[in-house]
């Protein structure tokens, strides 16, 4: 009986590690078909499945290195840092530091005077999900001043001037992207913690999962891409300031599969936290809303995923919990079509 069991175990094994390899296959047959397609594109993907993980990358750091992407390589995650925020605001839940039905105005640096109409209206949940309905940063008009570092223009004193000058919420309760509510988000945690955004993400995300590749103000290190802007010219990496909660961290496929791993395992601490981000806030006719996460469902699955978009790169992160997969990936271009093509097509393929 016990060797029936012995064998039984390793078919089931070897079963489990065909299937698992037959995905990963697929998933590199995907990239690189668009690698040879767009040979200007370089690219890395990290996939993690049952806790094993893979990995393939294609290109070169930039076009005067023969140094091949890996899964070391430097990228800029960008906007995937505001589900970063949105964990370790959920961990400050966890820690009773706050509620995400508490009202911001007690939260907010003194530098801020809501309004009369405004005050205990807007909840944290509201920053996180994009619906507080304050005017936001116009990235439009920093592009033109300065279009290699556009937010090197904001300052404390601008960020005041949007807030006490705010004397409505046009769309209050309605989704609109905000860069301005995941900067209020990290200034609540720094308020909570009296540390800055960067020890608050070292000390609770970074350090804990041994993210040794992850990046925040420094990041002159030898295996960084290049970033291209839709033109093919070539894109400085945002130095992000006050804004940083927002867009701040650059770091690459593997660090994220451990972040991946870390929110897939329930006993994690950050695992906790995700779970209360994936909790639906928000819901329209186009798209259901979590803490920062976009929520998309179908008959048989739940998926999780955030994209980001710097002026030079683009990445995209998704995991299904149930399924316990994710993947991250990472583009040298900013092309949010492809990031977004490449993750259709091996969800529709592959995944689903």
């Amino acid at each position: 009986m016990k060797t029936s069991s012995k064998i039984l175990a390793a078919l089931l094994f070897m079963s489990s590690f065909s299937f698992g390899q037959n995905i990963t296959k697929k998933i590199d047959s995907i990239i690189s078909d668009n690698y040879k397609k767009n040979p200007e594109v370089g690219i890395s993907v990290g996939f993690i499945n049952n806790n094993e993980e893979y990995y393939t990358a294609y290109g070169n750091l930039n076009a005067e290195s023969q140094v091949k992407i890996d899964k070391n390589s430097i990228f800029e995650i960008a906007s995937i840092t505001k589900i970063l925020t949105s964990n370790l605001i959920a961990q400050a839940v966890l820690e009773h530091k706050l509620k995400l039905d508490d009202y911001i105005d007690g939260f907010l640096p003194k530098e801020y005077v809501l309004q009369q109409n405004l005050r205990n209206k807007i909840k944290i949940s509201d920053l996180a999900s994009h619906q507080s309905g304050l005017p936001d940063i116009d990235f439009a008009k920093l592009i033109e001043l300065d279009p290699q570092q556009p937010v090197s223009n904001v300052t404390q004193s601008t960020l005041t001037s949007i807030i006490n000058n705010c004397s409505e919420l046009k769309d209050y309760g309605k989704y609109r992207y905000s860069t301005i509510g995941y900067t209020l988000l990290g200034q609540i945690l720094e308020k909570v913690y009296g540390k800055s955004y960067d020890e608050i993400i070292r000390a609770k995300m970074i350090k804990p999962l041994h993210l040794t590749h992850t990046l925040t103000t420094d990041f002159n290190v030898k295996n960084i891409t290049t970033a291209h802007n839709p033109n093919g010219g070539i894109q400085e990496f945002f130095k992000w300031n006050i804004t940083a909660s927002a867009g701040l961290v650059k770091s690459n496929a593997s660090d994220m599969v451990t972040f991946l791993k870390a929110v897939l395992n329930k006993e994690t601490t950050i695992g906790k936290a995700a779970i209360i981000t994936e909790k639906i806030v928000y819901k329209d006719e186009k798209r259901e809303m979590g803490l920062g996460l976009n929520i998309v469902t179908d008959d048989k699955n739940t998926i999780y995923m955030k994209s980001g978009d710097s002026m030079g790169q683009s990445s995209i992160i998704c995991y299904n919990r149930n399924k316990k997969w994710g993947i991250i990936i990472l583009l040298d271009y900013r092309n949010s079509k492809m990031r977004q093509d490449l993750l259709n097509k091996i969800y529709d393929t592959v995944l689903k």
